[in-house]
């Protein structure tokens, strides 16, 4: 007879990871070891500094708090589904907080020694397992528990950036077309033009021992060399040139060029002496450098009208989703669609320049604003541009505006042709506000700085971030040590920039329940951009502005940088750049998904995994806006 008990831990747990991850078996066999613990309302469940229990927690009913210091401040609640207390299996060390119950609760006690065999066998629980727990170390890269499940090394660490055409998998054909070695040519030749290939491979049970293609058959047979009759063993290539499935854009590209050949034979192992499972051509080797960056950099170089660089968009964005889906780290991901993205407009904007009557009379910036002057932009969204240009005497102000304004709208026309948005607020360089030469800039930095309401800090944070696209850097340079001066002299304005950062709304409630949008067409989707990546945007240029430190618009490198500056906090920054990168992520995945920008998120269609991640960076949100409210109330306004 069954166990009842068991089974019905096996029912709930079955629903939420990592017991998702296991088999139905394992999970009964599991739950048969687990324990059930009832726990009054405030009732301690560990204390801060306790030794280890041998066991792990999953809330089944109520809700626990994971406090900290003698003033137990709550730093986490933890609801159903949510596991804690897992340091026994990574840290091997006490416990670093306190865990009791925040109201009448029902938990689970998974024993280590039963669990954690299935941790070291299985990655992706090993995975999640480091995910719930770098929750509560904040970086989940340190080192305290580097190594401590598995050997394998961590998704961050696997590429580097010279690798990225390596890490495109060539796409090879299975449908194999093959003949025996006393096939005559004849014969191969029909069958060639019956299944309409350039190659046939020649086997002997199976094993590759040669191969045949059309500029054999021209070469060998049109030119009178052998007839018709001939056998395949008599004009084959020779052995055959072999390489494993798993073979790379760039290894396929190096074998074809050294051995000077069209066609590869794939087998199971990569020797001739195993079963043939592909073969690919050069044609097949072209297809998917089509999607390469390098190959879309020169396409783009090609065009001589701006809708024309609309369909290599769609395959920059095909790129984009196979780097999701081969899980490559998001700043691998971010730096090389955000150099195509700055391909795209440079190009609009040289296209532009060419339909002008005559050259620029000044010598001029193009400006990339907000998420696109981060480097942040990976999906289709809206315009934030602008121009700044040389000073010119008076009499020739007026002809020089209308010059970059007329050229600014082309620009802005073609941008909206290859698939960015007209800014609804008229963010653009089009706009007479924002094209303005040097000078005109800085009285209007000026005005932003010394008249900081909550318009000017809004306009200020959207304009800060900047970044040259086009032009002369000479004149960004001026531009940005002006701002920097400015805002040192005008301490005050540190402060409308920590009201900035921390306006913001909260990304979860009490219960870490998700906050949703009350009305208006996004009810009740989360806001990811407003609530989770805008307060660690916000914060990062406050911080990195304090440090006048110019050239780092990126937000998760602004961080990193100012992990180096404050060793004391490093901790906190890198934790924040780890989640501004899986926020980014989350958000790019959810957007390609639905075709939209990925802002607002129907919460139905996450999986439990998926709101564990994203719950996962919110405490740092909170960690981060708490130390810039005691920074800043305390009077430091310099950090």
């Amino acid at each position: 007879m069954k166990n009842t008990i068991s089974q019905r831990v096996a029912d709930f747990l079955k629903n939420f990871p990592p017991f998702t991850l296991l088999s139905k078996r394992d999970l009964e066999v599991l739950s048969e070891q687990i324990s059930i613990v009832y726990k009054d309302k405030d009732a301690v469940i560990f204390a801060e500094n306790d030794k280890t229990h041998d066991c792990f927690y999953v809330v089944h009913k109520g809700a626990v708090a994971l406090k900290k210091n003698q003033n137990h401040d709550i730093l986490d609640m933890c609801d159903e589904g949510d596991i804690f207390g897992l340091r026994p299996l990574l840290a091997q060390e006490n416990y670093v907080m306190q865990a009791s119950a925040h109201e009448e609760s029902i938990l689970y006690a998974v024993p280590i020694s039963v669990f954690k065999p299935y941790a070291l066998e299985n990655k992706a629980i090993g995975n999640f397992l480091i995910e719930s727990y770098a929750s509560n170390t904040k970086n989940p890269y340190s080192d305290i528990h580097k190594d401590k499940l598995y050997g394998e090394i961590l998704e961050h660490e696997v590429h580097s950036e010279k690798e990225i055409f390596d890490l495109q998998p060539i796409k090879y054909s299975k449908k194999i077309v093959t003949c025996s070695r006393s096939t005559t040519v004849k014969q191969i030749a029909e069958i060639l033009t019956k299944k309409k290939v350039g190659a046939i491979l020649i086997e002997d049970e199976m094993l590759p021992i040669g191969i045949i293609t059309d500029k054999d058959l021209r070469n060998k047979i049109v030119t009178g060399q052998y007839p018709i009759t001939t056998t395949a063993e008599t004009i084959m290539t020779s052995p055959v040139i072999t390489y494993p499935k798993k073979l790379t854009v760039t290894e396929a590209q190096m074998a074809m060029m050294k051995s000077n050949i069209s066609y590869l034979c794939l087998t199971k192992d990569g020797t001739p002496n195993t079963k043939i499972v592909g073969i690919l051509s050069k044609h097949d080797l072209m297809v998917t450098l089509g999607n390469n960056p390098a190959v879309l950099i020169k396409a783009l170089k090609r065009v001589t009208k701006a809708k024309e660089i609309k369909p290599i968009r769609t395959r920059i964005m095909q790129l984009l989703q196979g780097y999701l889906d081969q899980n490559i780290p998001m700043t691998l991901i971010s730096k090389i669609i955000t150099e195509l993205n700055d391909a795209c407009i440079t190009r609009v904007i040289e296209i532009s320049l060419e339909k002008m009557s005559s050259p620029p009379p000044v010598k001029f910036a193009w400006l990339a604003l907000g998420s696109q002057g981060r480097s942040e932009q990976m999906l289709h969204t809206d315009q934030d541009n602008a121009i700044v240009y040389e000073n010119v005497s008076e009499v020739f102000e007026a002809e020089t505006k209308i010059y970059f304004l007329k050229f600014a709208s082309l620009v802005n026309k073609g941008l909206n042709a290859i698939g960015y948005d007209y800014c609804p607020a008229e963010m653009m360089a089009s706009n007479p506000k924002w094209c303005l030469s040097l000078d005109e800039w800085k009285e209007q930095v000026h005005h932003w700085i010394t008249n900081p309401g909550k318009n000017e800090v809004l306009l200020s944070f959207i304009f800060f971030d900047y970044s040259l696209t086009y032009g002369d850097a000479e004149l960004v340079n001026h531009l940005s040590e002006y701002i920097f001066t400015d805002v040192k002299a005008n301490p005050d304005f540190y402060r409308h920039l920590v009201s900035g950062a921390l306006q913001s709304p909260s990304p979860t409630g009490f219960f870490r329940q998700f906050l949703v949008e009350q009305d208006g067409a996004n009810k009740d989707h989360f806001d990811i951009k407003r609530r989770a990546l805008m307060p660690l945007t916000d914060a990062a240029r406050l911080l990195i502005l304090s440090h006048s430190v110019k050239g780092i618009n990126n937000t998760a490198e602004r961080f990193e940088k100012l992990a180096d500056l404050e060793p004391q906090n490093a901790e906190l920054f890198l934790s924040c750049a780890y989640s501004f990168k899986a926020l980014l992520k989350f958000r790019t995945k959810q957007g390609l998904l639905h075709n939209d920008s990925g802002q607002f998120i129907a919460l139905e269609t996450l999986s439990k995994t998926e709101k564990i991640k994203l719950k996962s960076t919110f405490k740092t949100i909170k960690e981060l806006q708490e130390l810039i409210s005691v920074r800043y109330n305390n009077g430091n306004l310099l950090g």
